[in-house]
């Protein structure tokens, strides 16, 4: 329902009650430049009164204000026959499950915890006002059957996206430290090239008229066995050893400084064939040499750590796009599942990678018609539990592949499986089998829809050490 629709000559009017001027004016703005009419108070009191001089369509209410709690401010508007029924959305910066349940307890329809996102405050300010005025509209007169169910449908619809935007906003911190690491790793390989630079450039004339034809032909040779080396991968521990081998080696054959230079030789990947450089080592020219070395090779590493960082940003960033992302057209389109179980798996990346294994078994497949962004919101649900039931450290198992004219995505994790006595419980709305605070039992509830909304089927099997959800998509024309 749109609000602005030329059907209503008047647009709805919010009445916002909070003691902080600065949340007040903040959310008196927000709300006034979106075409709501806006009324505000400080306190309860003040607020009661004039709800009953002139009843809003919608209240946000603060929890934490002197004299009247936002608590007791909602427990008179309910309890007063004189008020009419009208929806209060709590917004608090109190985030525990028992402030949230209370505020249900006492009359609220909504929760929103400061401090709130603006796309957040807007969709669930919609939401009740079109299911207020919806309900109005059906009380009032005898709408017609097929224009209520589309009402209904487009509310469901901005639900199904408000979820998902709180599915995102439980990956920001993740997101933002898969984006921190990468950022991190630029700004340190530019600021060694640019202190490796500036050495090097200070000391090439002492190394081009200073020093000896001998020493130039070890440091060529030296920067030549470096960019020859064979790429290897070793831990910080695997390279203490090769240090350690290389100290001894060096110290072998009373070459001085041998642990410093053996620190330079792993810095630069050379293991192997030191021997051709004892020479260079005895010589007094040895650390101005192997620091002009290292300087240049440095550059190398540092432009490729910067290339690798960069790569990494951008996947991060095209995941983040392709999840966000939402299609308002209603049109189906031509795509492979996998790229959205890919692209939540890679918004996923930082607790997967600290212990839990991922196994792929893609089978091939071809595009089929779907809702990908709908389809994503399944997956995030999918694999979050997943992750949750596994407590971040176990075996995820995906599959895709095709069967009986659709495509199946196959889930399993190696967690602690779901209790046979709530089984038969868990797509039920608002059932959850986290612990309090940590779901909205809406996730599987709306998984659920997403998929019979494709006439496809979503199943699951568990037992300890084992649960396994699976979808069936059907392949169809648009």
């Amino acid at each position: 329902m749109n609000m602005q629709s030329e059907t209503r000559s008047f647009s709805p009017e919010i009445l916002v009650i909070d003691d902080t001027p600065e949340n007040l004016q903040l959310l008196v703005n927000l709300l006034t430049n979106r075409g709501y009419q806006v009324r505000a108070y400080t306190s309860g009191n003040l607020a009661i009164q004039g709800i009953k001089k002139s009843p809003p369509d919608l209240i946000l209410l603060d929890i934490m204000m002197p004299e009247m709690s936002g608590y007791e401010v909602c427990k008179l508007l309910k309890s007063d026959p004189e008020i009419p029924e009208i929806p209060v959305i709590f917004i608090s910066a109190m985030d525990q499950v028992i402030d949230k349940v209370k505020a249900f307890e006492v009359g609220g329809v909504d929760y929103i915890t400061k401090p709130f996102q603006v796309q957040e405050v807007v969709a669930r300010v919609q939401v009740q006002l079109e299911n207020r005025f919806l309900r109005q509209s059906l009380e009032e007169r005898n709408q017609d059957l097929s224009q209520a169910l589309t009402q209904i449908q487009t509310t469901q619809n901005h639900l199904i996206q408000s979820e998902k935007m709180a599915a995102l906003g439980q990956l920001i911190a993740c997101i933002a430290h898969e984006i921190n690491t990468p950022l991190g790793a630029i700004l340190a390989s530019s600021n060694n090239s640019q202190t490796a630079i500036q050495e090097f450039l200070e000391t090439l004339p002492q190394l081009v008229n200073e020093t000896s034809s001998a020493d130039k032909e070890q440091f060529f040779a030296l920067l030549d066995c470096s960019l020859k080396a064979e790429k290897q991968k070793f831990n910080s521990k695997e390279k203490r050893q090769l240090k350690r081998e290389i100290t001894r080696h060096l110290e072998e054959q009373e070459i001085p400084k041998a642990r410093r230079i053996a620190d330079t030789l792993v810095d630069l990947e050379i293991y192997e064939g030191i021997e051709a450089f004892f020479p260079l080592f005895k010589s007094p020219n040895a650390d101005f040499i192997l620091q002009q070395a290292y300087n240049l090779i440095g550059l190398k590493m540092n432009s490729q750590n910067i290339i690798i960082a960069v790569e990494r940003a951008a996947k991060i960033v095209f995941a983040l796009k392709s999840y966000a992302r939402y299609d308002n057209s209603g049109q189906k389109q031509f795509v492979r599942v996998t790229e959205g179980l890919e692209t939540v798996l890679e918004l996923y990346r930082n607790q997967i990678s600290s212990g839990i294994e991922v196994i792929r078994d893609y089978q091939p497949i071809a595009p089929i018609w779907c809702y990908p962004d709908e389809l994503n919101q399944v997956w995030t649900n999918l694999i979050h539990n997943a992750i949750h039931a596994m407590q971040s450290k176990g075996c995820l198992q995906i599959s895709a592949f095709e069967r009986q004219d659709g495509v199946v995505v196959a889930i399993a994790d190696s967690g602690g499986g779901i209790p046979p006595e709530v089984q038969q419980r868990i797509f039920e709305p608002f059932f959850t089998t986290k612990p309090a605070g940590e779901g909205s039992g809406l996730g599987l509830d709306i998984a659920r829809k997403i998929i019979e909304k494709h006439q496809g089927k979503i199943e699951f099997e568990s037992q300890v050490g084992h649960t396994r959800f699976q979808v069936w998509l059907p392949r169809e024309t648009p």
